[in-house]
């Protein structure tokens, strides 16, 4: 089954592409790779919107918000391969949480976004990946999520 009939089939709508807060572009194609600036969730859903995961969220919120994350990314890959099934294999996934000193649950909450990536594209889908902390995220986002993707010949 394609990316984008799994899509459909999991009931999922993906949002509009994403917009940069900053001077950058949201992805590069070059030499066959898709690089993903990173995203985090936008703020439908308030409660998993700000703050700090361990802390002002909890890990299952910080999952969510992970996914949220994924949801954005498949949107943009939409935006620059014209459908999800250009996607060879996600290669490799950067995750990272907003979380206190001493929060260790990164890689529960970054297969938020792991997880919906696998349902979408099946094993193609399941990255190398790293999950790490940080002190703080642009506009206090609980996760930030970027990607490398190859895409089809």
């Amino acid at each position: 089954m394609s990316a984008e009939a799994r899509l459909a089939a999991l009931g999922i709508t993906l949002p509009g592409p994403t917009t940069p807060i900053g001077n950058y572009v949201p992805y590069r194609i070059g030499a066959g790779l898709l690089f993903l600036s990173g995203v985090g969730p936008r703020a439908n859903d308030p409660s998993i919107a700000t703050g700090q995961v361990g802390r002002d969220l909890t890990v299952e919120q910080g999952y969510r918000a992970a996914r949220e994350c994924g949801m954005n990314m498949l949107a943009n890959i939409r935006a620059a391969l014209g459908s999800l099934d250009r996607v060879d294999v996600v290669l490799k996934m950067l995750g990272m949480v907003n979380a206190p000193e001493g929060f260790g649950e990164h890689p529960k909450v970054i297969n938020g976004c792991t997880d919906l990536f696998v349902d979408v594209f099946g094993d193609n889908g399941r990255p190398a990946r790293s999950a790490v902390g940080m002190g703080s995220l642009p506009n206090n986002i609980p996760v930030e999520i970027e990607a490398i993707i190859l895409i089809k010949d």
